[in-house]
């Protein structure tokens, strides 16, 4: 079986700074691949929510955890110059000795880009600057002056150093099959399938599969995570409870309710183990937005165990 890795929402909206930091270190602490912001300006569903900046707060967790890798799922690419993304970007794995997973999509709540008075286009030309995004992040990465000249973007013999310490992955999430796959095909190194799509996973991968073959690309180099909810007890009674909160906090990021990894230990080791036999090999978990510690805990305890 391949390494099965597990990843954590962190508290965002409508949550203190402290209490997304201790939400943090204790993640980092239980030994979790990865911890994840998502990157919106406004809280979902409504604008007025509060709600913390991805990557203003992303750089504060990397002070803060050591060993954790981070990730937003995802960050539109229009809400940033993509240059200084990049630049962003190479500073923060700097800070963090090679932390950075850069998760990448085209946006959908078009009332924050609005609100921030930042473009909206169609959505054929959002996918076309993703595109172009990629293409000039990864050279600024990798050549030591970048001259690019696209539709969307534009730099003139830039540089950006320092360097990442690794060439930060590119995570693209979503699950358009003409389009977006095919950027996954093409520039990914994960393609996070969204929460609502758990169950198309075995047609989405045929779908990019076909993409990768087309260009003469390796599938098997294209790590495959799921978005999804959790929720656990060692009591089958309090398990429903909180799987029915969750569905009922971030029931949008729902699916495939017999595929997410709720209720007691041994039942979500084996919806795990059929969402593995399905082609996934890492889950970005959302214990809901009003969690305690002691679901994070409980699943590094008793679940993460049986994968390794």
């Amino acid at each position: 079986m391949a390494t099965v890795e597990f990843g954590v929402m962190l508290p965002q909206i409508k949550r203190s700074w402290e209490e997304t930091k201790s939400a943090a270190t204790e993640m980092d602490r239980l030994g979790y691949h990865s911890v994840w912001f998502n990157d919106h300006l406004y809280g979902i569903p409504m604008p007025q929510i509060p709600i913390l900046e991805a990557w203003t707060a992303l750089s504060a967790v990397g002070a803060v955890t050591a060993k954790a890798e981070l990730g937003t799922l995802v960050s539109p690419i229009g809400f940033r110059n993509p240059a200084l993304f990049a630049k962003m970007v190479a500073t923060l794995d700097q800070i963090t000795g090679g932390r950075v997973i850069v998760g990448l999509g085209s946006g959908w709540f078009a009332q924050e880009f609005s609100g921030y008075g930042i473009d909206f286009p169609p959505v054929q030309d959002r996918l076309a600057q993703l595109d172009e995004g990629v293409q000039l992040m990864r050279r600024m990465w990798e050549e030591p002056q970048v001259t690019f000249n696209g539709r969307y973007f534009h730099t003139d013999e830039v540089y950006c150093e320092p360097k990442p310490t690794r060439r930060p992955p590119i995570l693209i999430g979503g699950g358009g099959e003409k389009v977006l796959l095919r950027l996954v095909a093409r520039y990914a190194d994960i393609w996070n399938n969204m929460g609502m799509s758990h169950r198309e996973i075995p047609q989405k991968l045929a779908v990019l599969r076909a993409h990768c073959e087309r260009i003469g690309r390796n599938p098997g180099e294209i790590e495959i995570s799921q978005q999804t909810i959790g929720a656990i007890s060692l009591s089958a009674d309090e398990a429903r409870r909180r799987t029915e909160a969750v569905h009922q906090e971030v029931g949008f990021l729902t699916g495939a309710p017999e595929l997410c990894p709720t209720g007691t230990p041994d039942e979500i080791v084996r919806r795990l183990r059929l969402s593995i036999d399905m082609g996934i090999t890492t889950f970005i978990i959302s214990f809901g937005r009003h969690t305690g510690a002691e679901n994070v805990r409980l699943f590094g305890r008793e679940v993460i165990p049986a994968f390794r």
